[in-house]
């Protein structure tokens, strides 16, 4: 299995080394023809305009939307999240536009609203996982073909549809391969 990492822009390096530890092989995907080459893809945090306008310029985002919609499984995780949403609110950023959720960019705030915590997410792991919020968005709202897993602070933050995982924090950036080990399974 190969898991293909956006690599434009972003934490995608940490997510290879958590992918590493796991014993999986990762590739860089900056244009559509790496898309070729992958089983599973994750698109990264980091700044959701700056990733959407070069997979625009590249043709990577109506590629990496087809591949998802024949059901290529894939996980974004903050701005990961953002681009997968069909809708973003009050915000005109073009995005995949694949996952049946409605998302509100930087809603923590800016940099110094960012945070970390530790939570229960039974479905991920059997201990609590720590979260870490950096400049995040949450969801606002979800279609009834989206799973809500975790809410926090009565936001939701993390949700699954078919096979699609998004989270608003970043696993990568914590010691944990829970969130990568359950991505790996859907």
């Amino acid at each position: 299995m190969t898991v293909g990492i956006i690599a434009i822009q972003g934490a995608f390096l940490e997510h290879a080394h958590t992918l590493e530890k796991l014993g999986i092989k990762t590739l860089w995907v900056k244009e559509p023809a790496d898309l070729k080459h992958i089983d599973r893809c994750i698109i990264p945090g980091g700044e959701s305009t700056a990733i959407s306008k070069q997979m625009c310029e590249s043709g990577l985002m109506q590629a990496l939307k087809k591949r998802i919609e024949e059901g290529m499984p894939t996980m974004g995780t903050c701005a990961g999240l953002v681009l997968m949403a069909k809708s973003v609110d009050k915000d005109p950023l073009i995005t995949l536009g694949v996952m049946d959720i409605q998302v509100k960019r930087n809603a923590y705030g800016r940099q110094l609203g960012s945070f970390s915590t530790r939570a229960s997410l039974p479905l991920i792991s059997q201990n609590q996982v720590e979260l870490i919020f950096i400049r995040a968005p949450y969801i606002q709202k979800v279609e009834p073909s989206v799973q809500i897993i975790h809410v926090h602070e009565s936001r939701i933050v993390a949700v699954l549809q078919n096979r699609m995982f998004a989270v608003a924090f970043h696993p990568e950036l914590t010691e944990q391969t829970c969130f990568h080990e359950y991505f790996l399974t859907i």
